[in-house]
């Protein structure tokens, strides 16, 4: 017969049976004792009514200057006002050019048969635009010099916005430049953006130099390096984000100091991460994340790929216009790819309503493809 096995003794440590009696002596000594500040507590208060709370480390939060605190107030009750009814909702074309409009034909052949559903703006920066079109004459509006990469671009999208918001109908604003063009029917553009409660801007997370390299300590307190962001200026927003545009002073003011070409050592430039930025902080969940202007940065250059009148053809349009993912790609060493679906209210859909940048000697071409493919 085998030995019988004897089983060793279960040893507890000490230490932890200690513990538990210490916090069950806590928890009688609280319920019986309460601390002074929760002995009243109200059934339908927000907050956690528990004697533990005297026990835990204070919530460091950042103290808002007078000026941040009345900015995030009227930010608060824009967003939270009902949206203005119009019984004849419009889109507002803004246009940001610097003289003449080369796609203006274009653009008329876009816009027919659909009057009393867009308006028309027009920001020439450099010299006075001759209009071809009757439905451009009588668009300009007053306009400042435009300098590329400063902050007088961002201020030319407020002087447009500003023009844009006196029309109480205008319920969506598109900012285009004088390179862009159509890529879909009126229709299919007015539903698209109609069709849905968010705002079109571009804004992802880069880590590069191109990123937050950009990003200087003089905007603290109230812009974070982790809340600063970046993306393609050409926008689609919603009325109250054109307002909130609109009403923001501090946040902007700190993109107007310390956001600029050549600023200690980097190039910021405040077209590519004020409005990424701000929205990132104030309404990230009522933006897209995408641009619904199509642009190729796949050439790796400081400027985007230009279309001339030879690579003008049905395949690229169509090619464009079937692109259902958004890509963006980090500026440090690892290009880091970040694919995201375009989901239009909660469904997959074309990305992209507008494309640049093309040559004004592509014209003729996409005429001819307009009026027979799309």
């Amino acid at each position: 017969m085998p030995a019988p096995r004897h089983r060793a003794r279960s040893r507890r440590p000490l230490w932890i049976i200690a513990m538990i009696l210490l916090v069950c002596t806590m928890l009688i000594v609280l319920y019986v004792y309460p601390p002074q500040r929760y002995s009243a507590c109200y059934l339908m208060s927000s907050h956690v009514c528990s004697p533990l709370m005297e026990w835990l480390p204070p919530v460091r939060t950042r103290v808002y200057s007078d000026d941040e605190l009345a900015a995030r107030v009227v930010i608060r009750d824009i967003l939270s006002a009902p949206a203005v009814e119009s019984k004849n909702p419009k889109i507002a074309f803004m246009f940001l050019t610097a003289g003449s409009l080369p796609f203006e034909k274009l653009w008329e052949k876009f816009f027919q048969g659909h009057e009393g559903r867009f308006s028309i703006y027009v920001h020439a920066s450099t010299e006075k635009p001759l209009h071809v079109s009757p439905l451009f004459i009588g668009t300009d509006i007053h306009s400042e010099k435009v300098s590329w990469g400063k902050i007088s671009m961002v201020e030319a999208e407020k002087r447009l916005l500003v023009n844009a918001l006196q029309d109480t109908d205008n319920q969506h604003f598109v900012l285009l430049s004088d390179s862009c063009v159509p890529l879909h029917n009126f229709d299919y553009v007015y539903n698209y953006l109609t069709g849905t409660n968010i705002s079109f801007i571009d804004c992802f997370e880069d880590p590069g130099p191109h990123g937050t390299g950009r990003y200087s300590e003089n905007m603290l307190p109230e812009i974070e390096k982790e809340d600063f962001r970046k993306g393609a200026q050409w926008f689609s927003i919603k009325r109250q984000h054109a307002l909130l545009i609109l009403a923001d002073g501090v946040y902007y003011t700190k993109f107007k100091l310390y956001c600029r070409p050549g600023m200690e050592g980097r190039n910021c430039y405040s077209d590519e991460h004020y409005l990424p930025t701000l929205f990132h902080m104030v309404d990230p969940g009522g933006i897209a994340n995408w641009s619904v202007t199509h642009v190729d940065w796949s050439e790796g250059k400081w400027h985007p790929k230009a279309y001339r009148t030879r690579d003008v053809t049905f395949e690229l349009l169509k090619n464009i216009a079937s692109i259902d993912e958004s890509i963006h790609v980090t500026s440090d060493l690892k290009k880091v790819v970040q694919k995201r679906p375009c989901l239009w209210n909660g469904m997959k859909r074309p990305c992209y309503l507008f494309a640049r940048k093309f040559y004004p000697e592509a014209l003729d071409n996409l005429m001819q493809l307009y009026s027979n493919s799309i």
